[in-house]
């Protein structure tokens, strides 16, 4: 795994821009839009996942980061639930559901092994080195 300069060079970051913006068009274009508290949650628990890793990324240390990308990890888990709720009530038929609950579980993983690549990295951020890697 390179250096990244930016976190939107991230491979994770990318998949979970792509996520979001293919949620929020199910979300849109389904019946979870006419029930608005669980659209806005649906929409900021996807809206997360990529946030966090922005917000983690630019804290420029390994430790930060991690925590981060835990609450990352924890949003993919928070729509993967809500997104039972819109099943359970009708409001997601199971393509759409399995569609996105195949592609939030793959990121869950895919931050999951980022975060074992941190935990046994070296690497330290720029605020714990001079050299500036992350």
């Amino acid at each position: 795994m390179g250096t990244y300069k930016r976190f939107e060079d991230l491979p994770v970051w990318q998949h979970s821009r792509q996520f979001a913006a293919k949620a929020e068009q199910v979300i849109e274009n389904s019946g979870i839009r006419k029930s608005f508290k669980l659209r806005d949650q649906m929409l900021g628990s996807s809206g997360s996942i990529m946030d966090n890793i922005a917000e983690g990324f630019e804290r420029n240390g390994n430790k930060e980061f991690m925590n981060f990308l835990y609450y990352s990890k924890g949003s993919a888990g928070e729509f993967r639930s809500q997104l039972y709720r819109a099943l359970d009530a009708n409001r997601i038929n199971e393509s759409d559901f399995d569609e996105l609950y195949a592609q939030v579980e793959a990121i869950s993983k895919e931050l999951q092994l980022f975060l074992n690549h941190l935990h046994n990295s070296e690497l330290r951020g720029v605020k714990y080195t001079s050299r500036g890697n992350i």
